[in-house]
């Protein structure tokens, strides 16, 4: 058994990941950053399947937080993937308004975070620094290709920024063992739109979209998990859309 460390596991689609990753498995280790009582529940579930997980509190805007993770989910079981998966959203705004410590809290989460997870799980997976090798999956949003006029442009920035590392670190370390996937969910029935200040988000566009409905969290999940696992072992570098043809 190999172990799979999820940030922001604790909810959305980083839960349903590690329920999902579970079944097929692996041992989950998952981070939450607040709310204690979510990952517990997560953890719990998959226990009572007969699975193995374990549940970090770690933010990863805080680079000794990941680090503490990383090593955590290596603890569990020898660590074969990472799913970069945390990040925030702001609330519903233009350009003209953005605050300057709005946009460093969403870089530095989203961004910074992400790649700070990257270069913990490259130390810990690829064969140049004497592992076994293993698959990074990194969670942007659709966002980064539409960029999300009236709505949140820094929230889309980030992500395309998350595109944009995915590929290049796929052909950094394509060759020592590792394998970089990213899955670009679209709107998808989760919390995170409440938390940017739109409940409504997904009740409002889900009719309108080319398949008339958002998506759920599970489906994101499965792109994820088959990414990580060895099904797709000759896939690095994608970009994979779950955006039900937005």
């Amino acid at each position: 058994m190999r172990s799979i460390l999820i940030t922001g596991g604790s909810r959305g689609i980083g839960a349903a990941t590690a329920r999902r990753a579970a079944a097929a498995g692996w041992a989950v280790c998952l981070t939450y950053r607040s709310d204690q009582a979510a990952a517990s529940s997560v953890v719990a579930a998959i226990e009572r399947h007969g699975g193995r997980a374990a549940a970090v509190r770690a933010d990863v805007a805080v680079e000794a937080d990941v680090v503490a993770a990383v090593e955590a989910a290596a603890t569990l079981a020898p660590l074969g993937a990472v799913v970069a998966n945390a990040g925030i959203v702001g609330e519903k705004t233009r350009v003209d308004e953005l605050t300057v410590e709005r946009v460093e809290r969403m870089l530095t989460a989203n961004v910074t975070g992400t790649i700070v997870t990257c270069r913990e799980a490259v130390r810990r997976l690829s064969t140049a620094h004497g592992g076994r090798g293993g698959a990074i999956v990194l969670v942007s949003s659709a966002a980064s290709r539409l960029g999300s006029p009236d709505e949140y442009v820094d929230y889309a920035a980030s992500k395309a920024a998350v595109d944009t590392l995915g590929i290049g670190l796929a052909k950094e370390v394509a060759d020592e063992g590792v394998r970089v996937g990213v899955v670009r969910p679209g709107i998808i029935d989760t919390e995170i739109h409440a938390s940017g200040g739109q409940p409504d988000r997904v009740a409002r566009l889900g009719p309108d979209l080319p398949m008339g409905r958002a998506g759920t969290a599970d489906e994101v999940a499965a792109a994820i998990v088959w990414l990580a696992s060895d099904e797709a072992s000759y896939v690095t570098g994608s970009i994979l859309d779950v955006a039900g043809g937005r």
